[in-house]
């Protein structure tokens, strides 16, 4: 969609006025990636340091729950940041785009903790599965939120994330299948 057509779309009159703003497509989507996913950051920061203050090492389930819980604060009735990211990621291939940005800053420190949890997978096997993870519960929680729009929940919220929750720290800590020799160990 042209800029000047979602200026228009926005009630705007003056059909320059996102290109003004914003300069071109692509800073448009990283200010509303950035707008959006402040708030799914301010929470997973939230959720690690009371996982810290327990005392207690966390566990995988534990990184995935709150991984879970941050992303779930975007089903709200006027929020389409869950929609809005994956159609991201399907039309590029993953989040290449936005790396870099302050919204992505616990992902580092979620797959550093999931390193230490998990020392005998390689982590080229962990960055990709904790991308899969990512991925399969962006899509996951943003079908949910159309269903729920729609009236036809497939679950009750707690009940899907505490389902995701097991599901994707299985995935995680399943034995790495299939390592060749000269594989990256670590």
């Amino acid at each position: 969609m042209p800029l000047r057509d979602i200026g228009t779309a926005a009630g705007q009159k003056n059909n320059v006025v996102v290109q003004y703003h914003f300069g071109d497509r692509e800073s448009l989507i990283r200010e509303i990636a950035s707008y959006r996913g402040r708030l799914s950051e301010q929470v997973r920061v939230e959720l690690l340091a009371d996982l810290f203050a327990t005392g207690s090492s966390p566990r995988v389930t534990d990184l995935v729950r709150a991984w879970i819980r941050a992303l779930s604060c975007h089903l709200e009735a006027d929020n389409f940041y869950l929609a809005f990211l994956s159609r991201y990621v399907i039309e590029r291939g993953g989040y290449v785009g936005l790396e870099g940005m302050e919204i992505s800053n616990t992902i580092y420190t979620f797959t550093s903790m999931l390193r230490r949890l998990l020392p005998t997978h390689p982590g080229t096997i962990l960055e990709e599965r904790w991308m899969v993870m990512m991925t399969s519960a962006v899509h996951t929680l943003a079908r949910y939120q159309t269903s729920l729009r729609a009236g036809g929940l497939p679950a009750p919220l707690p009940r899907l994330v505490a389902d995701l929750v097991v599901l994707f720290a299985a995935a995680l800590e399943a034995p790495p299948a299939g390592i060749e020799a000269g594989v990256e160990a670590g």
